[in-house]
């Protein structure tokens, strides 16, 4: 990776802001196709050689020199950010086509440089390890990011919850600070390759948790998740399929990374991810069910979905603890393995819902009804992104949790009864998070795509051009392909984690590899079978006249579309039984016993987020202070006066007090 590739990049970067308007997607296409080819390269040639040692490049320019170090980790991450980074920037020019007219020329050259420039430094996040430029770089990852959500920042929901976001990443940012200054203090060094000296030296519980609060902030854990739910919905559906698909995992690949470090207490600290990741997994999909906003269900989904990631992680880090080679493999494999197919399936359903609310004009569900019959494909590909989502097989959601749960399982054969016990919870929480996701996406799927309009739009709804679609069929394409050949993406993987934590292979691997097979050609058969039968339904149906009418209603024939199910209505039995952990506000007019024929009265219920109402209610205190304080600012220089005599005065007391 030469300087000359680098400093090209960023200086074709720049030049999207000057571009004509006509060429301005085009330009911003190459600068990323351009990215990607330089970093995948050598991402590439170091996954495909996992026993050779880490490549480094120097990158030298007028702020000095920094060392952009790849291995397997790097790599893996590289293509899954490069991947997602492109299909996003493909997506993007026809889901911003409606904005051509409402935003100026320079508003838009702004997003395009913010995009490539979120690609650009989540990129740099995975290729520094020096603290000081790693932290940089995870600054503008931030900054970058902030700009995109506020792309409609007309809105002022829009725009409290991009400054939420970014006071929110900025926390995160101080408590890695303190880390990387800790360890500094102790090494002589503000970098990733030092920490194997500190914890070689100290408890590594404490810097390890610090680490993982300023990483979780970014990746969603639970309780660190607030800003997600709010920020996802609020950015262009491009750009929610790239935080979601990839930002988020730039706080796995940080935990991660400093997990590699550890050299003590690493069972303990596997057991705390473990536990924090089931409670994300569950309450994230538990706060998916009840959202009435397309876009915020799937955000709480990326909840769900980091919490088996570090379920995945935290079982591996006890096998590595406790010495269990196969439960460190299929935790680390499974978890890894996840962050790639989350990446799929879920950029291509923040894009099928941007396909949605681009034709529609909403994203709530409430509203929306019937909208396959007039987006075939957009339905069919939220279709399959909800079936991989699920878990279920033969597409890419089942292997890594099959992965996990493999894990799991071989973990129950401990010798301690204690790691027995929290490994069948563990399953139990799987399942249920499994068994949850598929309620959620079938209440999301049928009440937006099947039954009839629930509202009469003022437009017509009609599929999206081909161009969106196009980055779509691609992902759906790799969704199943590693469903139908999951040993051609597990087989590198093995050899880079038995490289890595040096474990051999064990006949456990062998069976899983046939049993995938045996999947694979199950797979097969009933693909071919559906096609086969769609072949000779399609040549009966053709010398036949098909009749389409409404649906028979039992003699009754004044229905209409309001007696069909709600989003509501779907979860309601669930979220009475979840009643003491979900709540609800609930808004209505009751009707009165003296209404003997009522007037039209409305009903209309909000999800409860606890862990981010809390948070706001501590920001509406601190707010509260605020304004009180800001009497003070009365404009009168007598009291400015004596406010600095008063702080002189207090300053005498507790130096004499001997306080200072």
């Amino acid at each position: 990776m030469e300087n000359i590739y680098l400093i090209t990049a960023v200086v074709l970067s720049f030049l999207i802001l000057v571009v004509p308007s006509r060429l301005r997607y085009y330009f911003s296409l190459g600068v990323s196709l351009y990215v990607v080819t330089i970093t995948s390269i050598p991402a590439v040639a170091v996954m495909i050689t996992p026993g050779t040692q880490p490549e480094s490049f120097v990158f030298g320019g007028f702020l000095g020199s920094l060392t952009l170090t790849i291995d397997w980790l790097t790599g893996f991450f590289i293509l899954v950010t490069n991947f997602t980074a492109l299909t996003g920037i493909l997506y993007s020019r026809g889901y911003l086509e409606p904005y051509l007219e409402k935003k100026s020329p320079a508003q838009l050259s702004l997003h395009n440089f913010s995009y490539t420039w979120l690609h650009f430094s989540m990129l740099g996040v995975l290729l520094l390890r020096e603290g000081i430029s790693f932290l940089i770089s995870w600054e503008l990852m931030a900054v970058s990011s902030f700009m995109l959500i506020l792309f409609e920042a007309e809105k002022r929901a829009t725009l409290k919850t991009a400054v939420n976001y970014l006071i929110q990443m900025h926390i995160g940012l101080v408590m890695l600070v303190i880390a990387f200054l800790i360890c500094e203090a102790e090494t002589g060094k503000m970098s990733f390759d030092t920490l194997k000296i500190y914890f070689s030296q100290h408890t590594n519980i404490g810097l390890f948790l610090l680490f993982f609060s300023g990483f979780a902030i970014k990746a969603g854990f639970i309780p660190f998740h607030t800003w997600l739910p709010e920020a996802h919905p609020a950015a262009p559906s491009h750009v929610s399929g790239l935080m979601s698909g990839v930002m988020i995992k730039m706080g796995i690949y940080g935990i991660m990374r400093v997990s590699m470090y550890l050299q003590h207490d690493i069972y303990t600290i596997g057991l705390i991810v473990l536990i924090i990741s089931v409670i994300s997994g569950v309450l994230g999909v538990m706060m998916a069910i009840v959202q009435h906003d397309l876009k915020k269900l799937l955000a709480y989904h990326s909840i769900e979905n980091i919490g088996i990631i570090g379920i995945g992680l935290g079982i591996g880090l006890m096998g590595w603890g406790s010495n269990n080679p196969v439960l460190l493999f299929f935790g680390i494999c499974g978890g890894l393995l996840h962050v790639l197919n989350h990446s799929l399936f879920k950029s291509l359903l923040f894009f099928s819902a941007g396909s949605v609310y681009k034709s529609c004009h909403t994203r709530n569900i409430e509203q929306l009804g019937g909208v396959i019959h007039k987006m075939p494909y957009t339905g069919s590909l939220f279709l399959l992104g909800s079936l991989a989502i699920c878990g279920l097989p033969p597409l890419n959601g089942f292997v890594s949790e099959i992965l996990i749960y493999i894990g799991l399982f071989n973990g129950l054969s401990s010798w301690s009864v204690y790691q027995s016990i929290t490994m069948i919870l563990a399953i139990i929480a799987l399942t249920m998070i499994g068994g949850l996701a598929i309620f959620c996406f079938t209440k999301a799927f049928s009440i937006v795509f099947l039954g009839s309009p629930r509202k009469e739009f003022d437009h017509e709804v009609q599929e999206v051009s081909t161009g969106m679609l196009f980055p779509q069929f691609v992902i759906a394409g790799f969704i199943i392909l590693i469903g139908l050949l999951p040993y051609l993406f597990l087989k590198p993987m093995a050899e880079m984690i038995f490289t890595q934590y040096q474990i051999q292979s064990f006949p456990l691997l062998t069976t899983l590899t046939r049993t995938l097979s045996m999947i694979s050609l199950v797979g097969f058969i009933l693909i071919l079978l559906i096609v086969i039968l769609y072949f000779i339904r399609s040549r009966i149906m053709r010398s036949r006249t098909v009749a389409s009418g409404p649906t028979w209603g039992c003699g009754y024939t004044a229905g209409n579309a309001r007696q069909q199910y709600t989003g509501t209505s779907f979860a309601t039995p669930f979220i009475e039984l979840a009643e003491p952990i979900l709540q609800s506000n609930k808004e209505y007019e009751p009707i009165s016993d003296e209404e003997i024929f009522p007037t039209p009265h409305s009903f209309v219920t909000h999800p409860v987020d606890t862990f981010r109402s809390t948070l706001n209610r501590l920001i509406d205190f601190m707010m509260l202070i605020l304004k009180k304080l800001a009497r003070l600012q009365t404009g009168n220089i007598q009291h400015y006066i004596l406010y600095a005599f008063i702080f002189i005065i207090l300053i005498f007391m507790l130096l004499y007090l001997h306080i200072l």
